[in-house]
């Protein structure tokens, strides 16, 4: 039997701040927290989830993995994440892109993409 996705776990130097972030932006909440980790879901039983975990150091380079988030309305949705703590960001990617690229408030890049029907638009 192959793998499913579990969770993408990200570092944090504040996980439970990170956790209400991510929890604003996809309209998730917090399935499990200690004091080493925070994860959080559509619910308890819906895989993936995104677990945050402390660590000492800072982020210092560009992601080498990001999220991809689809809204209805990419411009509205940019607008709001923003609106929650995001701030725009320039990876290289010239002004053509259909998405945008964000980061959020401890400087992980993501993109919001134009609406998507498939993982082939």
């Amino acid at each position: 039997m192959a793998s499913s996705l579990y969770t993408v776990v990200i570092d944090a130097h504040d996980m439970r701040a990170q956790a209400a972030f991510w929890c604003a932006v996809l309209d998730w909440k917090v399935v499990y927290a200690d004091e080493h980790e925070v994860t959080i879901g559509a619910d308890a039983s819906a895989t993936p989830g995104l677990c945050f975990v402390t660590v000492p150091e800072s982020k210092t380079l560009k992601n080498r993995l990001h999220l991809d988030l689809n809204p209805d309305d990419r411009d509205a949705e940019v607008e709001r994440i923003v609106g929650l703590g995001a701030r725009r960001v320039d990876v290289g990617q010239s002004a053509q892109v259909t998405w945008a690229v964000l980061a959020d408030p401890e400087g992980n890049e993501f993109c919001v993409l134009s609406p998507k029907r498939s993982l082939r638009d």
